[in-house]
């Protein structure tokens, strides 16, 4: 290895390589992922949206919500296309390059077979130099001056052995690498240049751009909310363990995201001195006396106030108001899921007795129930079909007669169509077709609850103190495939009777069987229990002596610890049990149940 040397490239070859094999490495992927494209509007699917002027007017919006889309698409074009000429350019120098004296063949440029014999050559020697010689009208100088190489290299015995032998008619040569950088990077005049560009680069662009990459990240969760949001939302959850819709609302429009001192995109303007107090005397229960911090500050104020109006579908003024509001509606989704994970965590605590308070499922119920108010813009109390295209509130009376009582969509969707456009009768054919392809688009829910014990012998018989798995399957569709068809409803019931049916029968031994079949079914505790009316003192009989008094079902998962543990006289081991929800984004999200 003592005949090596590195070099740098003095004629800019393999410089020239090296950043024509890089420029294609990143211009390929970057023209196939970032070349604008025009989406191909499918007219199918042009025909199904809605084109009542609220929809129109939101599909202007989101268009107009990117003004410098055209400019930036064009700066990308331009760029892409630029870095095409270049790596054009670059192949363009790389194939003037002649390498055939590195790869030096006497006998490939006489035309000649190897081991040709000396009056071979010698006639095609003669035969290419009246060809090649510079005197001549065909002439190439470059071609005679190698035909005279590959002519003396076979001639001589002493140059055509060492071909032979070594591959080189000079001999054995020492093998070189070199550097796939030009030469003058190491000149000495331009040594200060080359130190300066190292330093900008490695000392001041990589760091500051690092820094601020970390100093940005650190901020924000992993759900892009900011730890100063998160650590408001454990303090009030843990504050208020029974927290009524209205405070979580009120927690909600607190965010930092909404802070002007935390977040640069918000726009504080000289009008909110005059249209905020203007819309709060409009908003009688927003609670803006309330005087804890940061519920009092002028930014939670105007943050609450806007969620109160767009709740209220309430017009603002389209320059101000109304684009703060379209900004705090989009940030709320992400900002509900961080609440609800809140949540989840502070009962994963309580029940590993971290912190002595649990919230309530009504907390975390509050929580979620958000998120669909802020998608739809309505309160809870207030009609879900509101939701369709020209329903106001006075048209809901046409809903309520003495034969029907439609108070849902999905009721809507299972009317037969001549007694839905009968209902419908205060509106044309053109907003009638505008509120069915709405209706149609809207979503229908079939889930399905396994409920075991894993690892158990007989996985359907819920013991005490048995951890409980309970998973649900969510399969969505839309309401399209619900029109005319009026047993939906129904056969979802009777699904969940028959399905509670065979897991009670499976888990029942001996004499139980008669016992279980006499209960009636239980709804989960996530949906709402009928309501059971005492009898009437007319129908109540006395019971006799004969008559044995039936036992009282025994509910096999003791409840949630309370807020409140009583002191009782004699020491007891206190159980908790509980729901913890874990919410990932699956497309079979999963309940578990400790």
């Amino acid at each position: 290895m003592g005949g090596q040397k590195f070099e740098y490239d003095e004629s800019g070859s393999t410089f020239f390589y090296f950043v024509l094999s890089f420029l294609a490495l990143i211009l390929v992927p970057a023209t196939f992922y970032y070349w604008p494209r025009k989406r191909k509007e499918d007219p199918a699917k042009r025909a199904e949206l809605c084109q009542c002027p609220n929809c129109v007017k939101k599909q202007l919006i989101i268009e107009q919500s990117q003004p410098y889309k055209g400019v930036k698409n064009f700066f990308i074009k331009l760029a892409i296309v630029l870095g095409w000429v270049l790596l054009g350019f670059l192949a363009y120098k790389v194939s003037q390059f002649d390498y055939e004296m590195s790869n030096f063949d006497p006998y490939e440029i006489l035309g000649l077979p190897p081991g040709a014999t000396q009056a071979e050559i010698k006639k095609s020697y003669r035969k290419q130099s009246l060809i090649l010689h510079p005197d001549k009208e065909t002439g190439d100088e470059k071609a005679f001056m190698k035909l005279t190489k590959a002519y003396q290299a076979l001639t001589d015995d002493e140059a055509r052995r060492n071909f032979e032998k070594y591959g080189n008619p000079d001999g054995p040569g020492a093998m070189s690498f070199g550097i796939a950088l030009p030469s003058w990077i190491v000149e000495k005049e331009n040594s200060v240049w080359v130190l300066g560009l190292y330093a900008l680069v490695f000392m001041v662009a990589l760091p500051t751009a690092v820094g601020t990459w970390w100093y940005r990240s650190i901020r924000f969760s992993g759900e892009q909310v900011l730890l100063d949001t998160t650590q408001m939302y454990f303090y009030f959850c843990h504050k208020t363990p029974s927290m009524p819709l209205k405070r979580a609302l009120m927690i909600l429009a607190a965010s930092c995201e909404f802070d002007r001192r935390h977040n640069s995109e918000v726009i504080e303007r000289i009008t909110d001195n005059e249209e905020v107090p203007m819309l709060l005397r409009e908003l009688p229960n927003l609670g803006e006396k309330n005087k804890e911090q940061p519920l009092c500050r002028p930014y939670s104020i105007k943050a609450r106030a806007l969620l109160h109006a767009h709740l209220s579908r309430m017009r603002l003024p389209p320059d101000t108001l109304e684009c703060d509001r379209r900004y705090v509606v989009s940030r709320c989704p992400d900002l509900i899921v961080e609440m609800v994970n809140c949540v989840n965590q502070l009962i994963a605590l309580a029940y590993a007795r971290r912190i002595p308070r649990l919230p309530t499922i009504e907390t975390i119920e509050n929580c979620m129930k958000l998120s669909p108010m802020i998608v739809q813009g309505l309160w809870e109390y207030k009609s879900p079909l509101l939701q369709l295209p020209y329903i106001t509130e006075d048209h809901l009376k046409h809903f309520t007669n003495r034969k029907k009582h439609i108070k849902s969509l999905l009721q809507l969707a299972q009317l037969p169509g001549d007694e839905r456009r009968q209902v419908l009768r205060f509106l044309n054919d053109k907003q009638y077709d505008d509120l069915m392809k709405v209706l149609g688009n809207m979503p229908y829910i079939h889930f399905q609850v396994n409920t075991e014990v894993i690892d158990d012998e007989n996985s359907t018989v819920v013991t005490a103190g048995a951890i409980v798995t309970v998973t649900v399957f969510l399969r969505r569709t839309n309401m399209k495939q619900l029109f005319g068809d009026t047993t939906i409803k129904e056969k979802g019931i009777k699904e969940d009777e028959e399905v509670a049916g065979e897991n009670g029968e499976k888990g029942e031994k001996g004499d139980n069987d008669k016992n279980d079949k006499k209960e009636t079914f239980k709804r989960p505790v996530w949906m709402k229990q009928t309501k059971k009316h005492a009898p009437s003192k007319k129908t109540k009989k006395p019971a006799t002596s004969k008559q044995q008094a039936k036992p009282a079902a025994v509910n096999s998962t003791p409840p949630p610890p309370s807020n409140d543990v009583k002191k009782n006289k004699e020491p007891k081991k206190r159980e908790e049990e509980g729901i913890v929800f874990f919410y990932k984004y699956h497309k079979q999200p999963v309940l578990t149940s400790h």
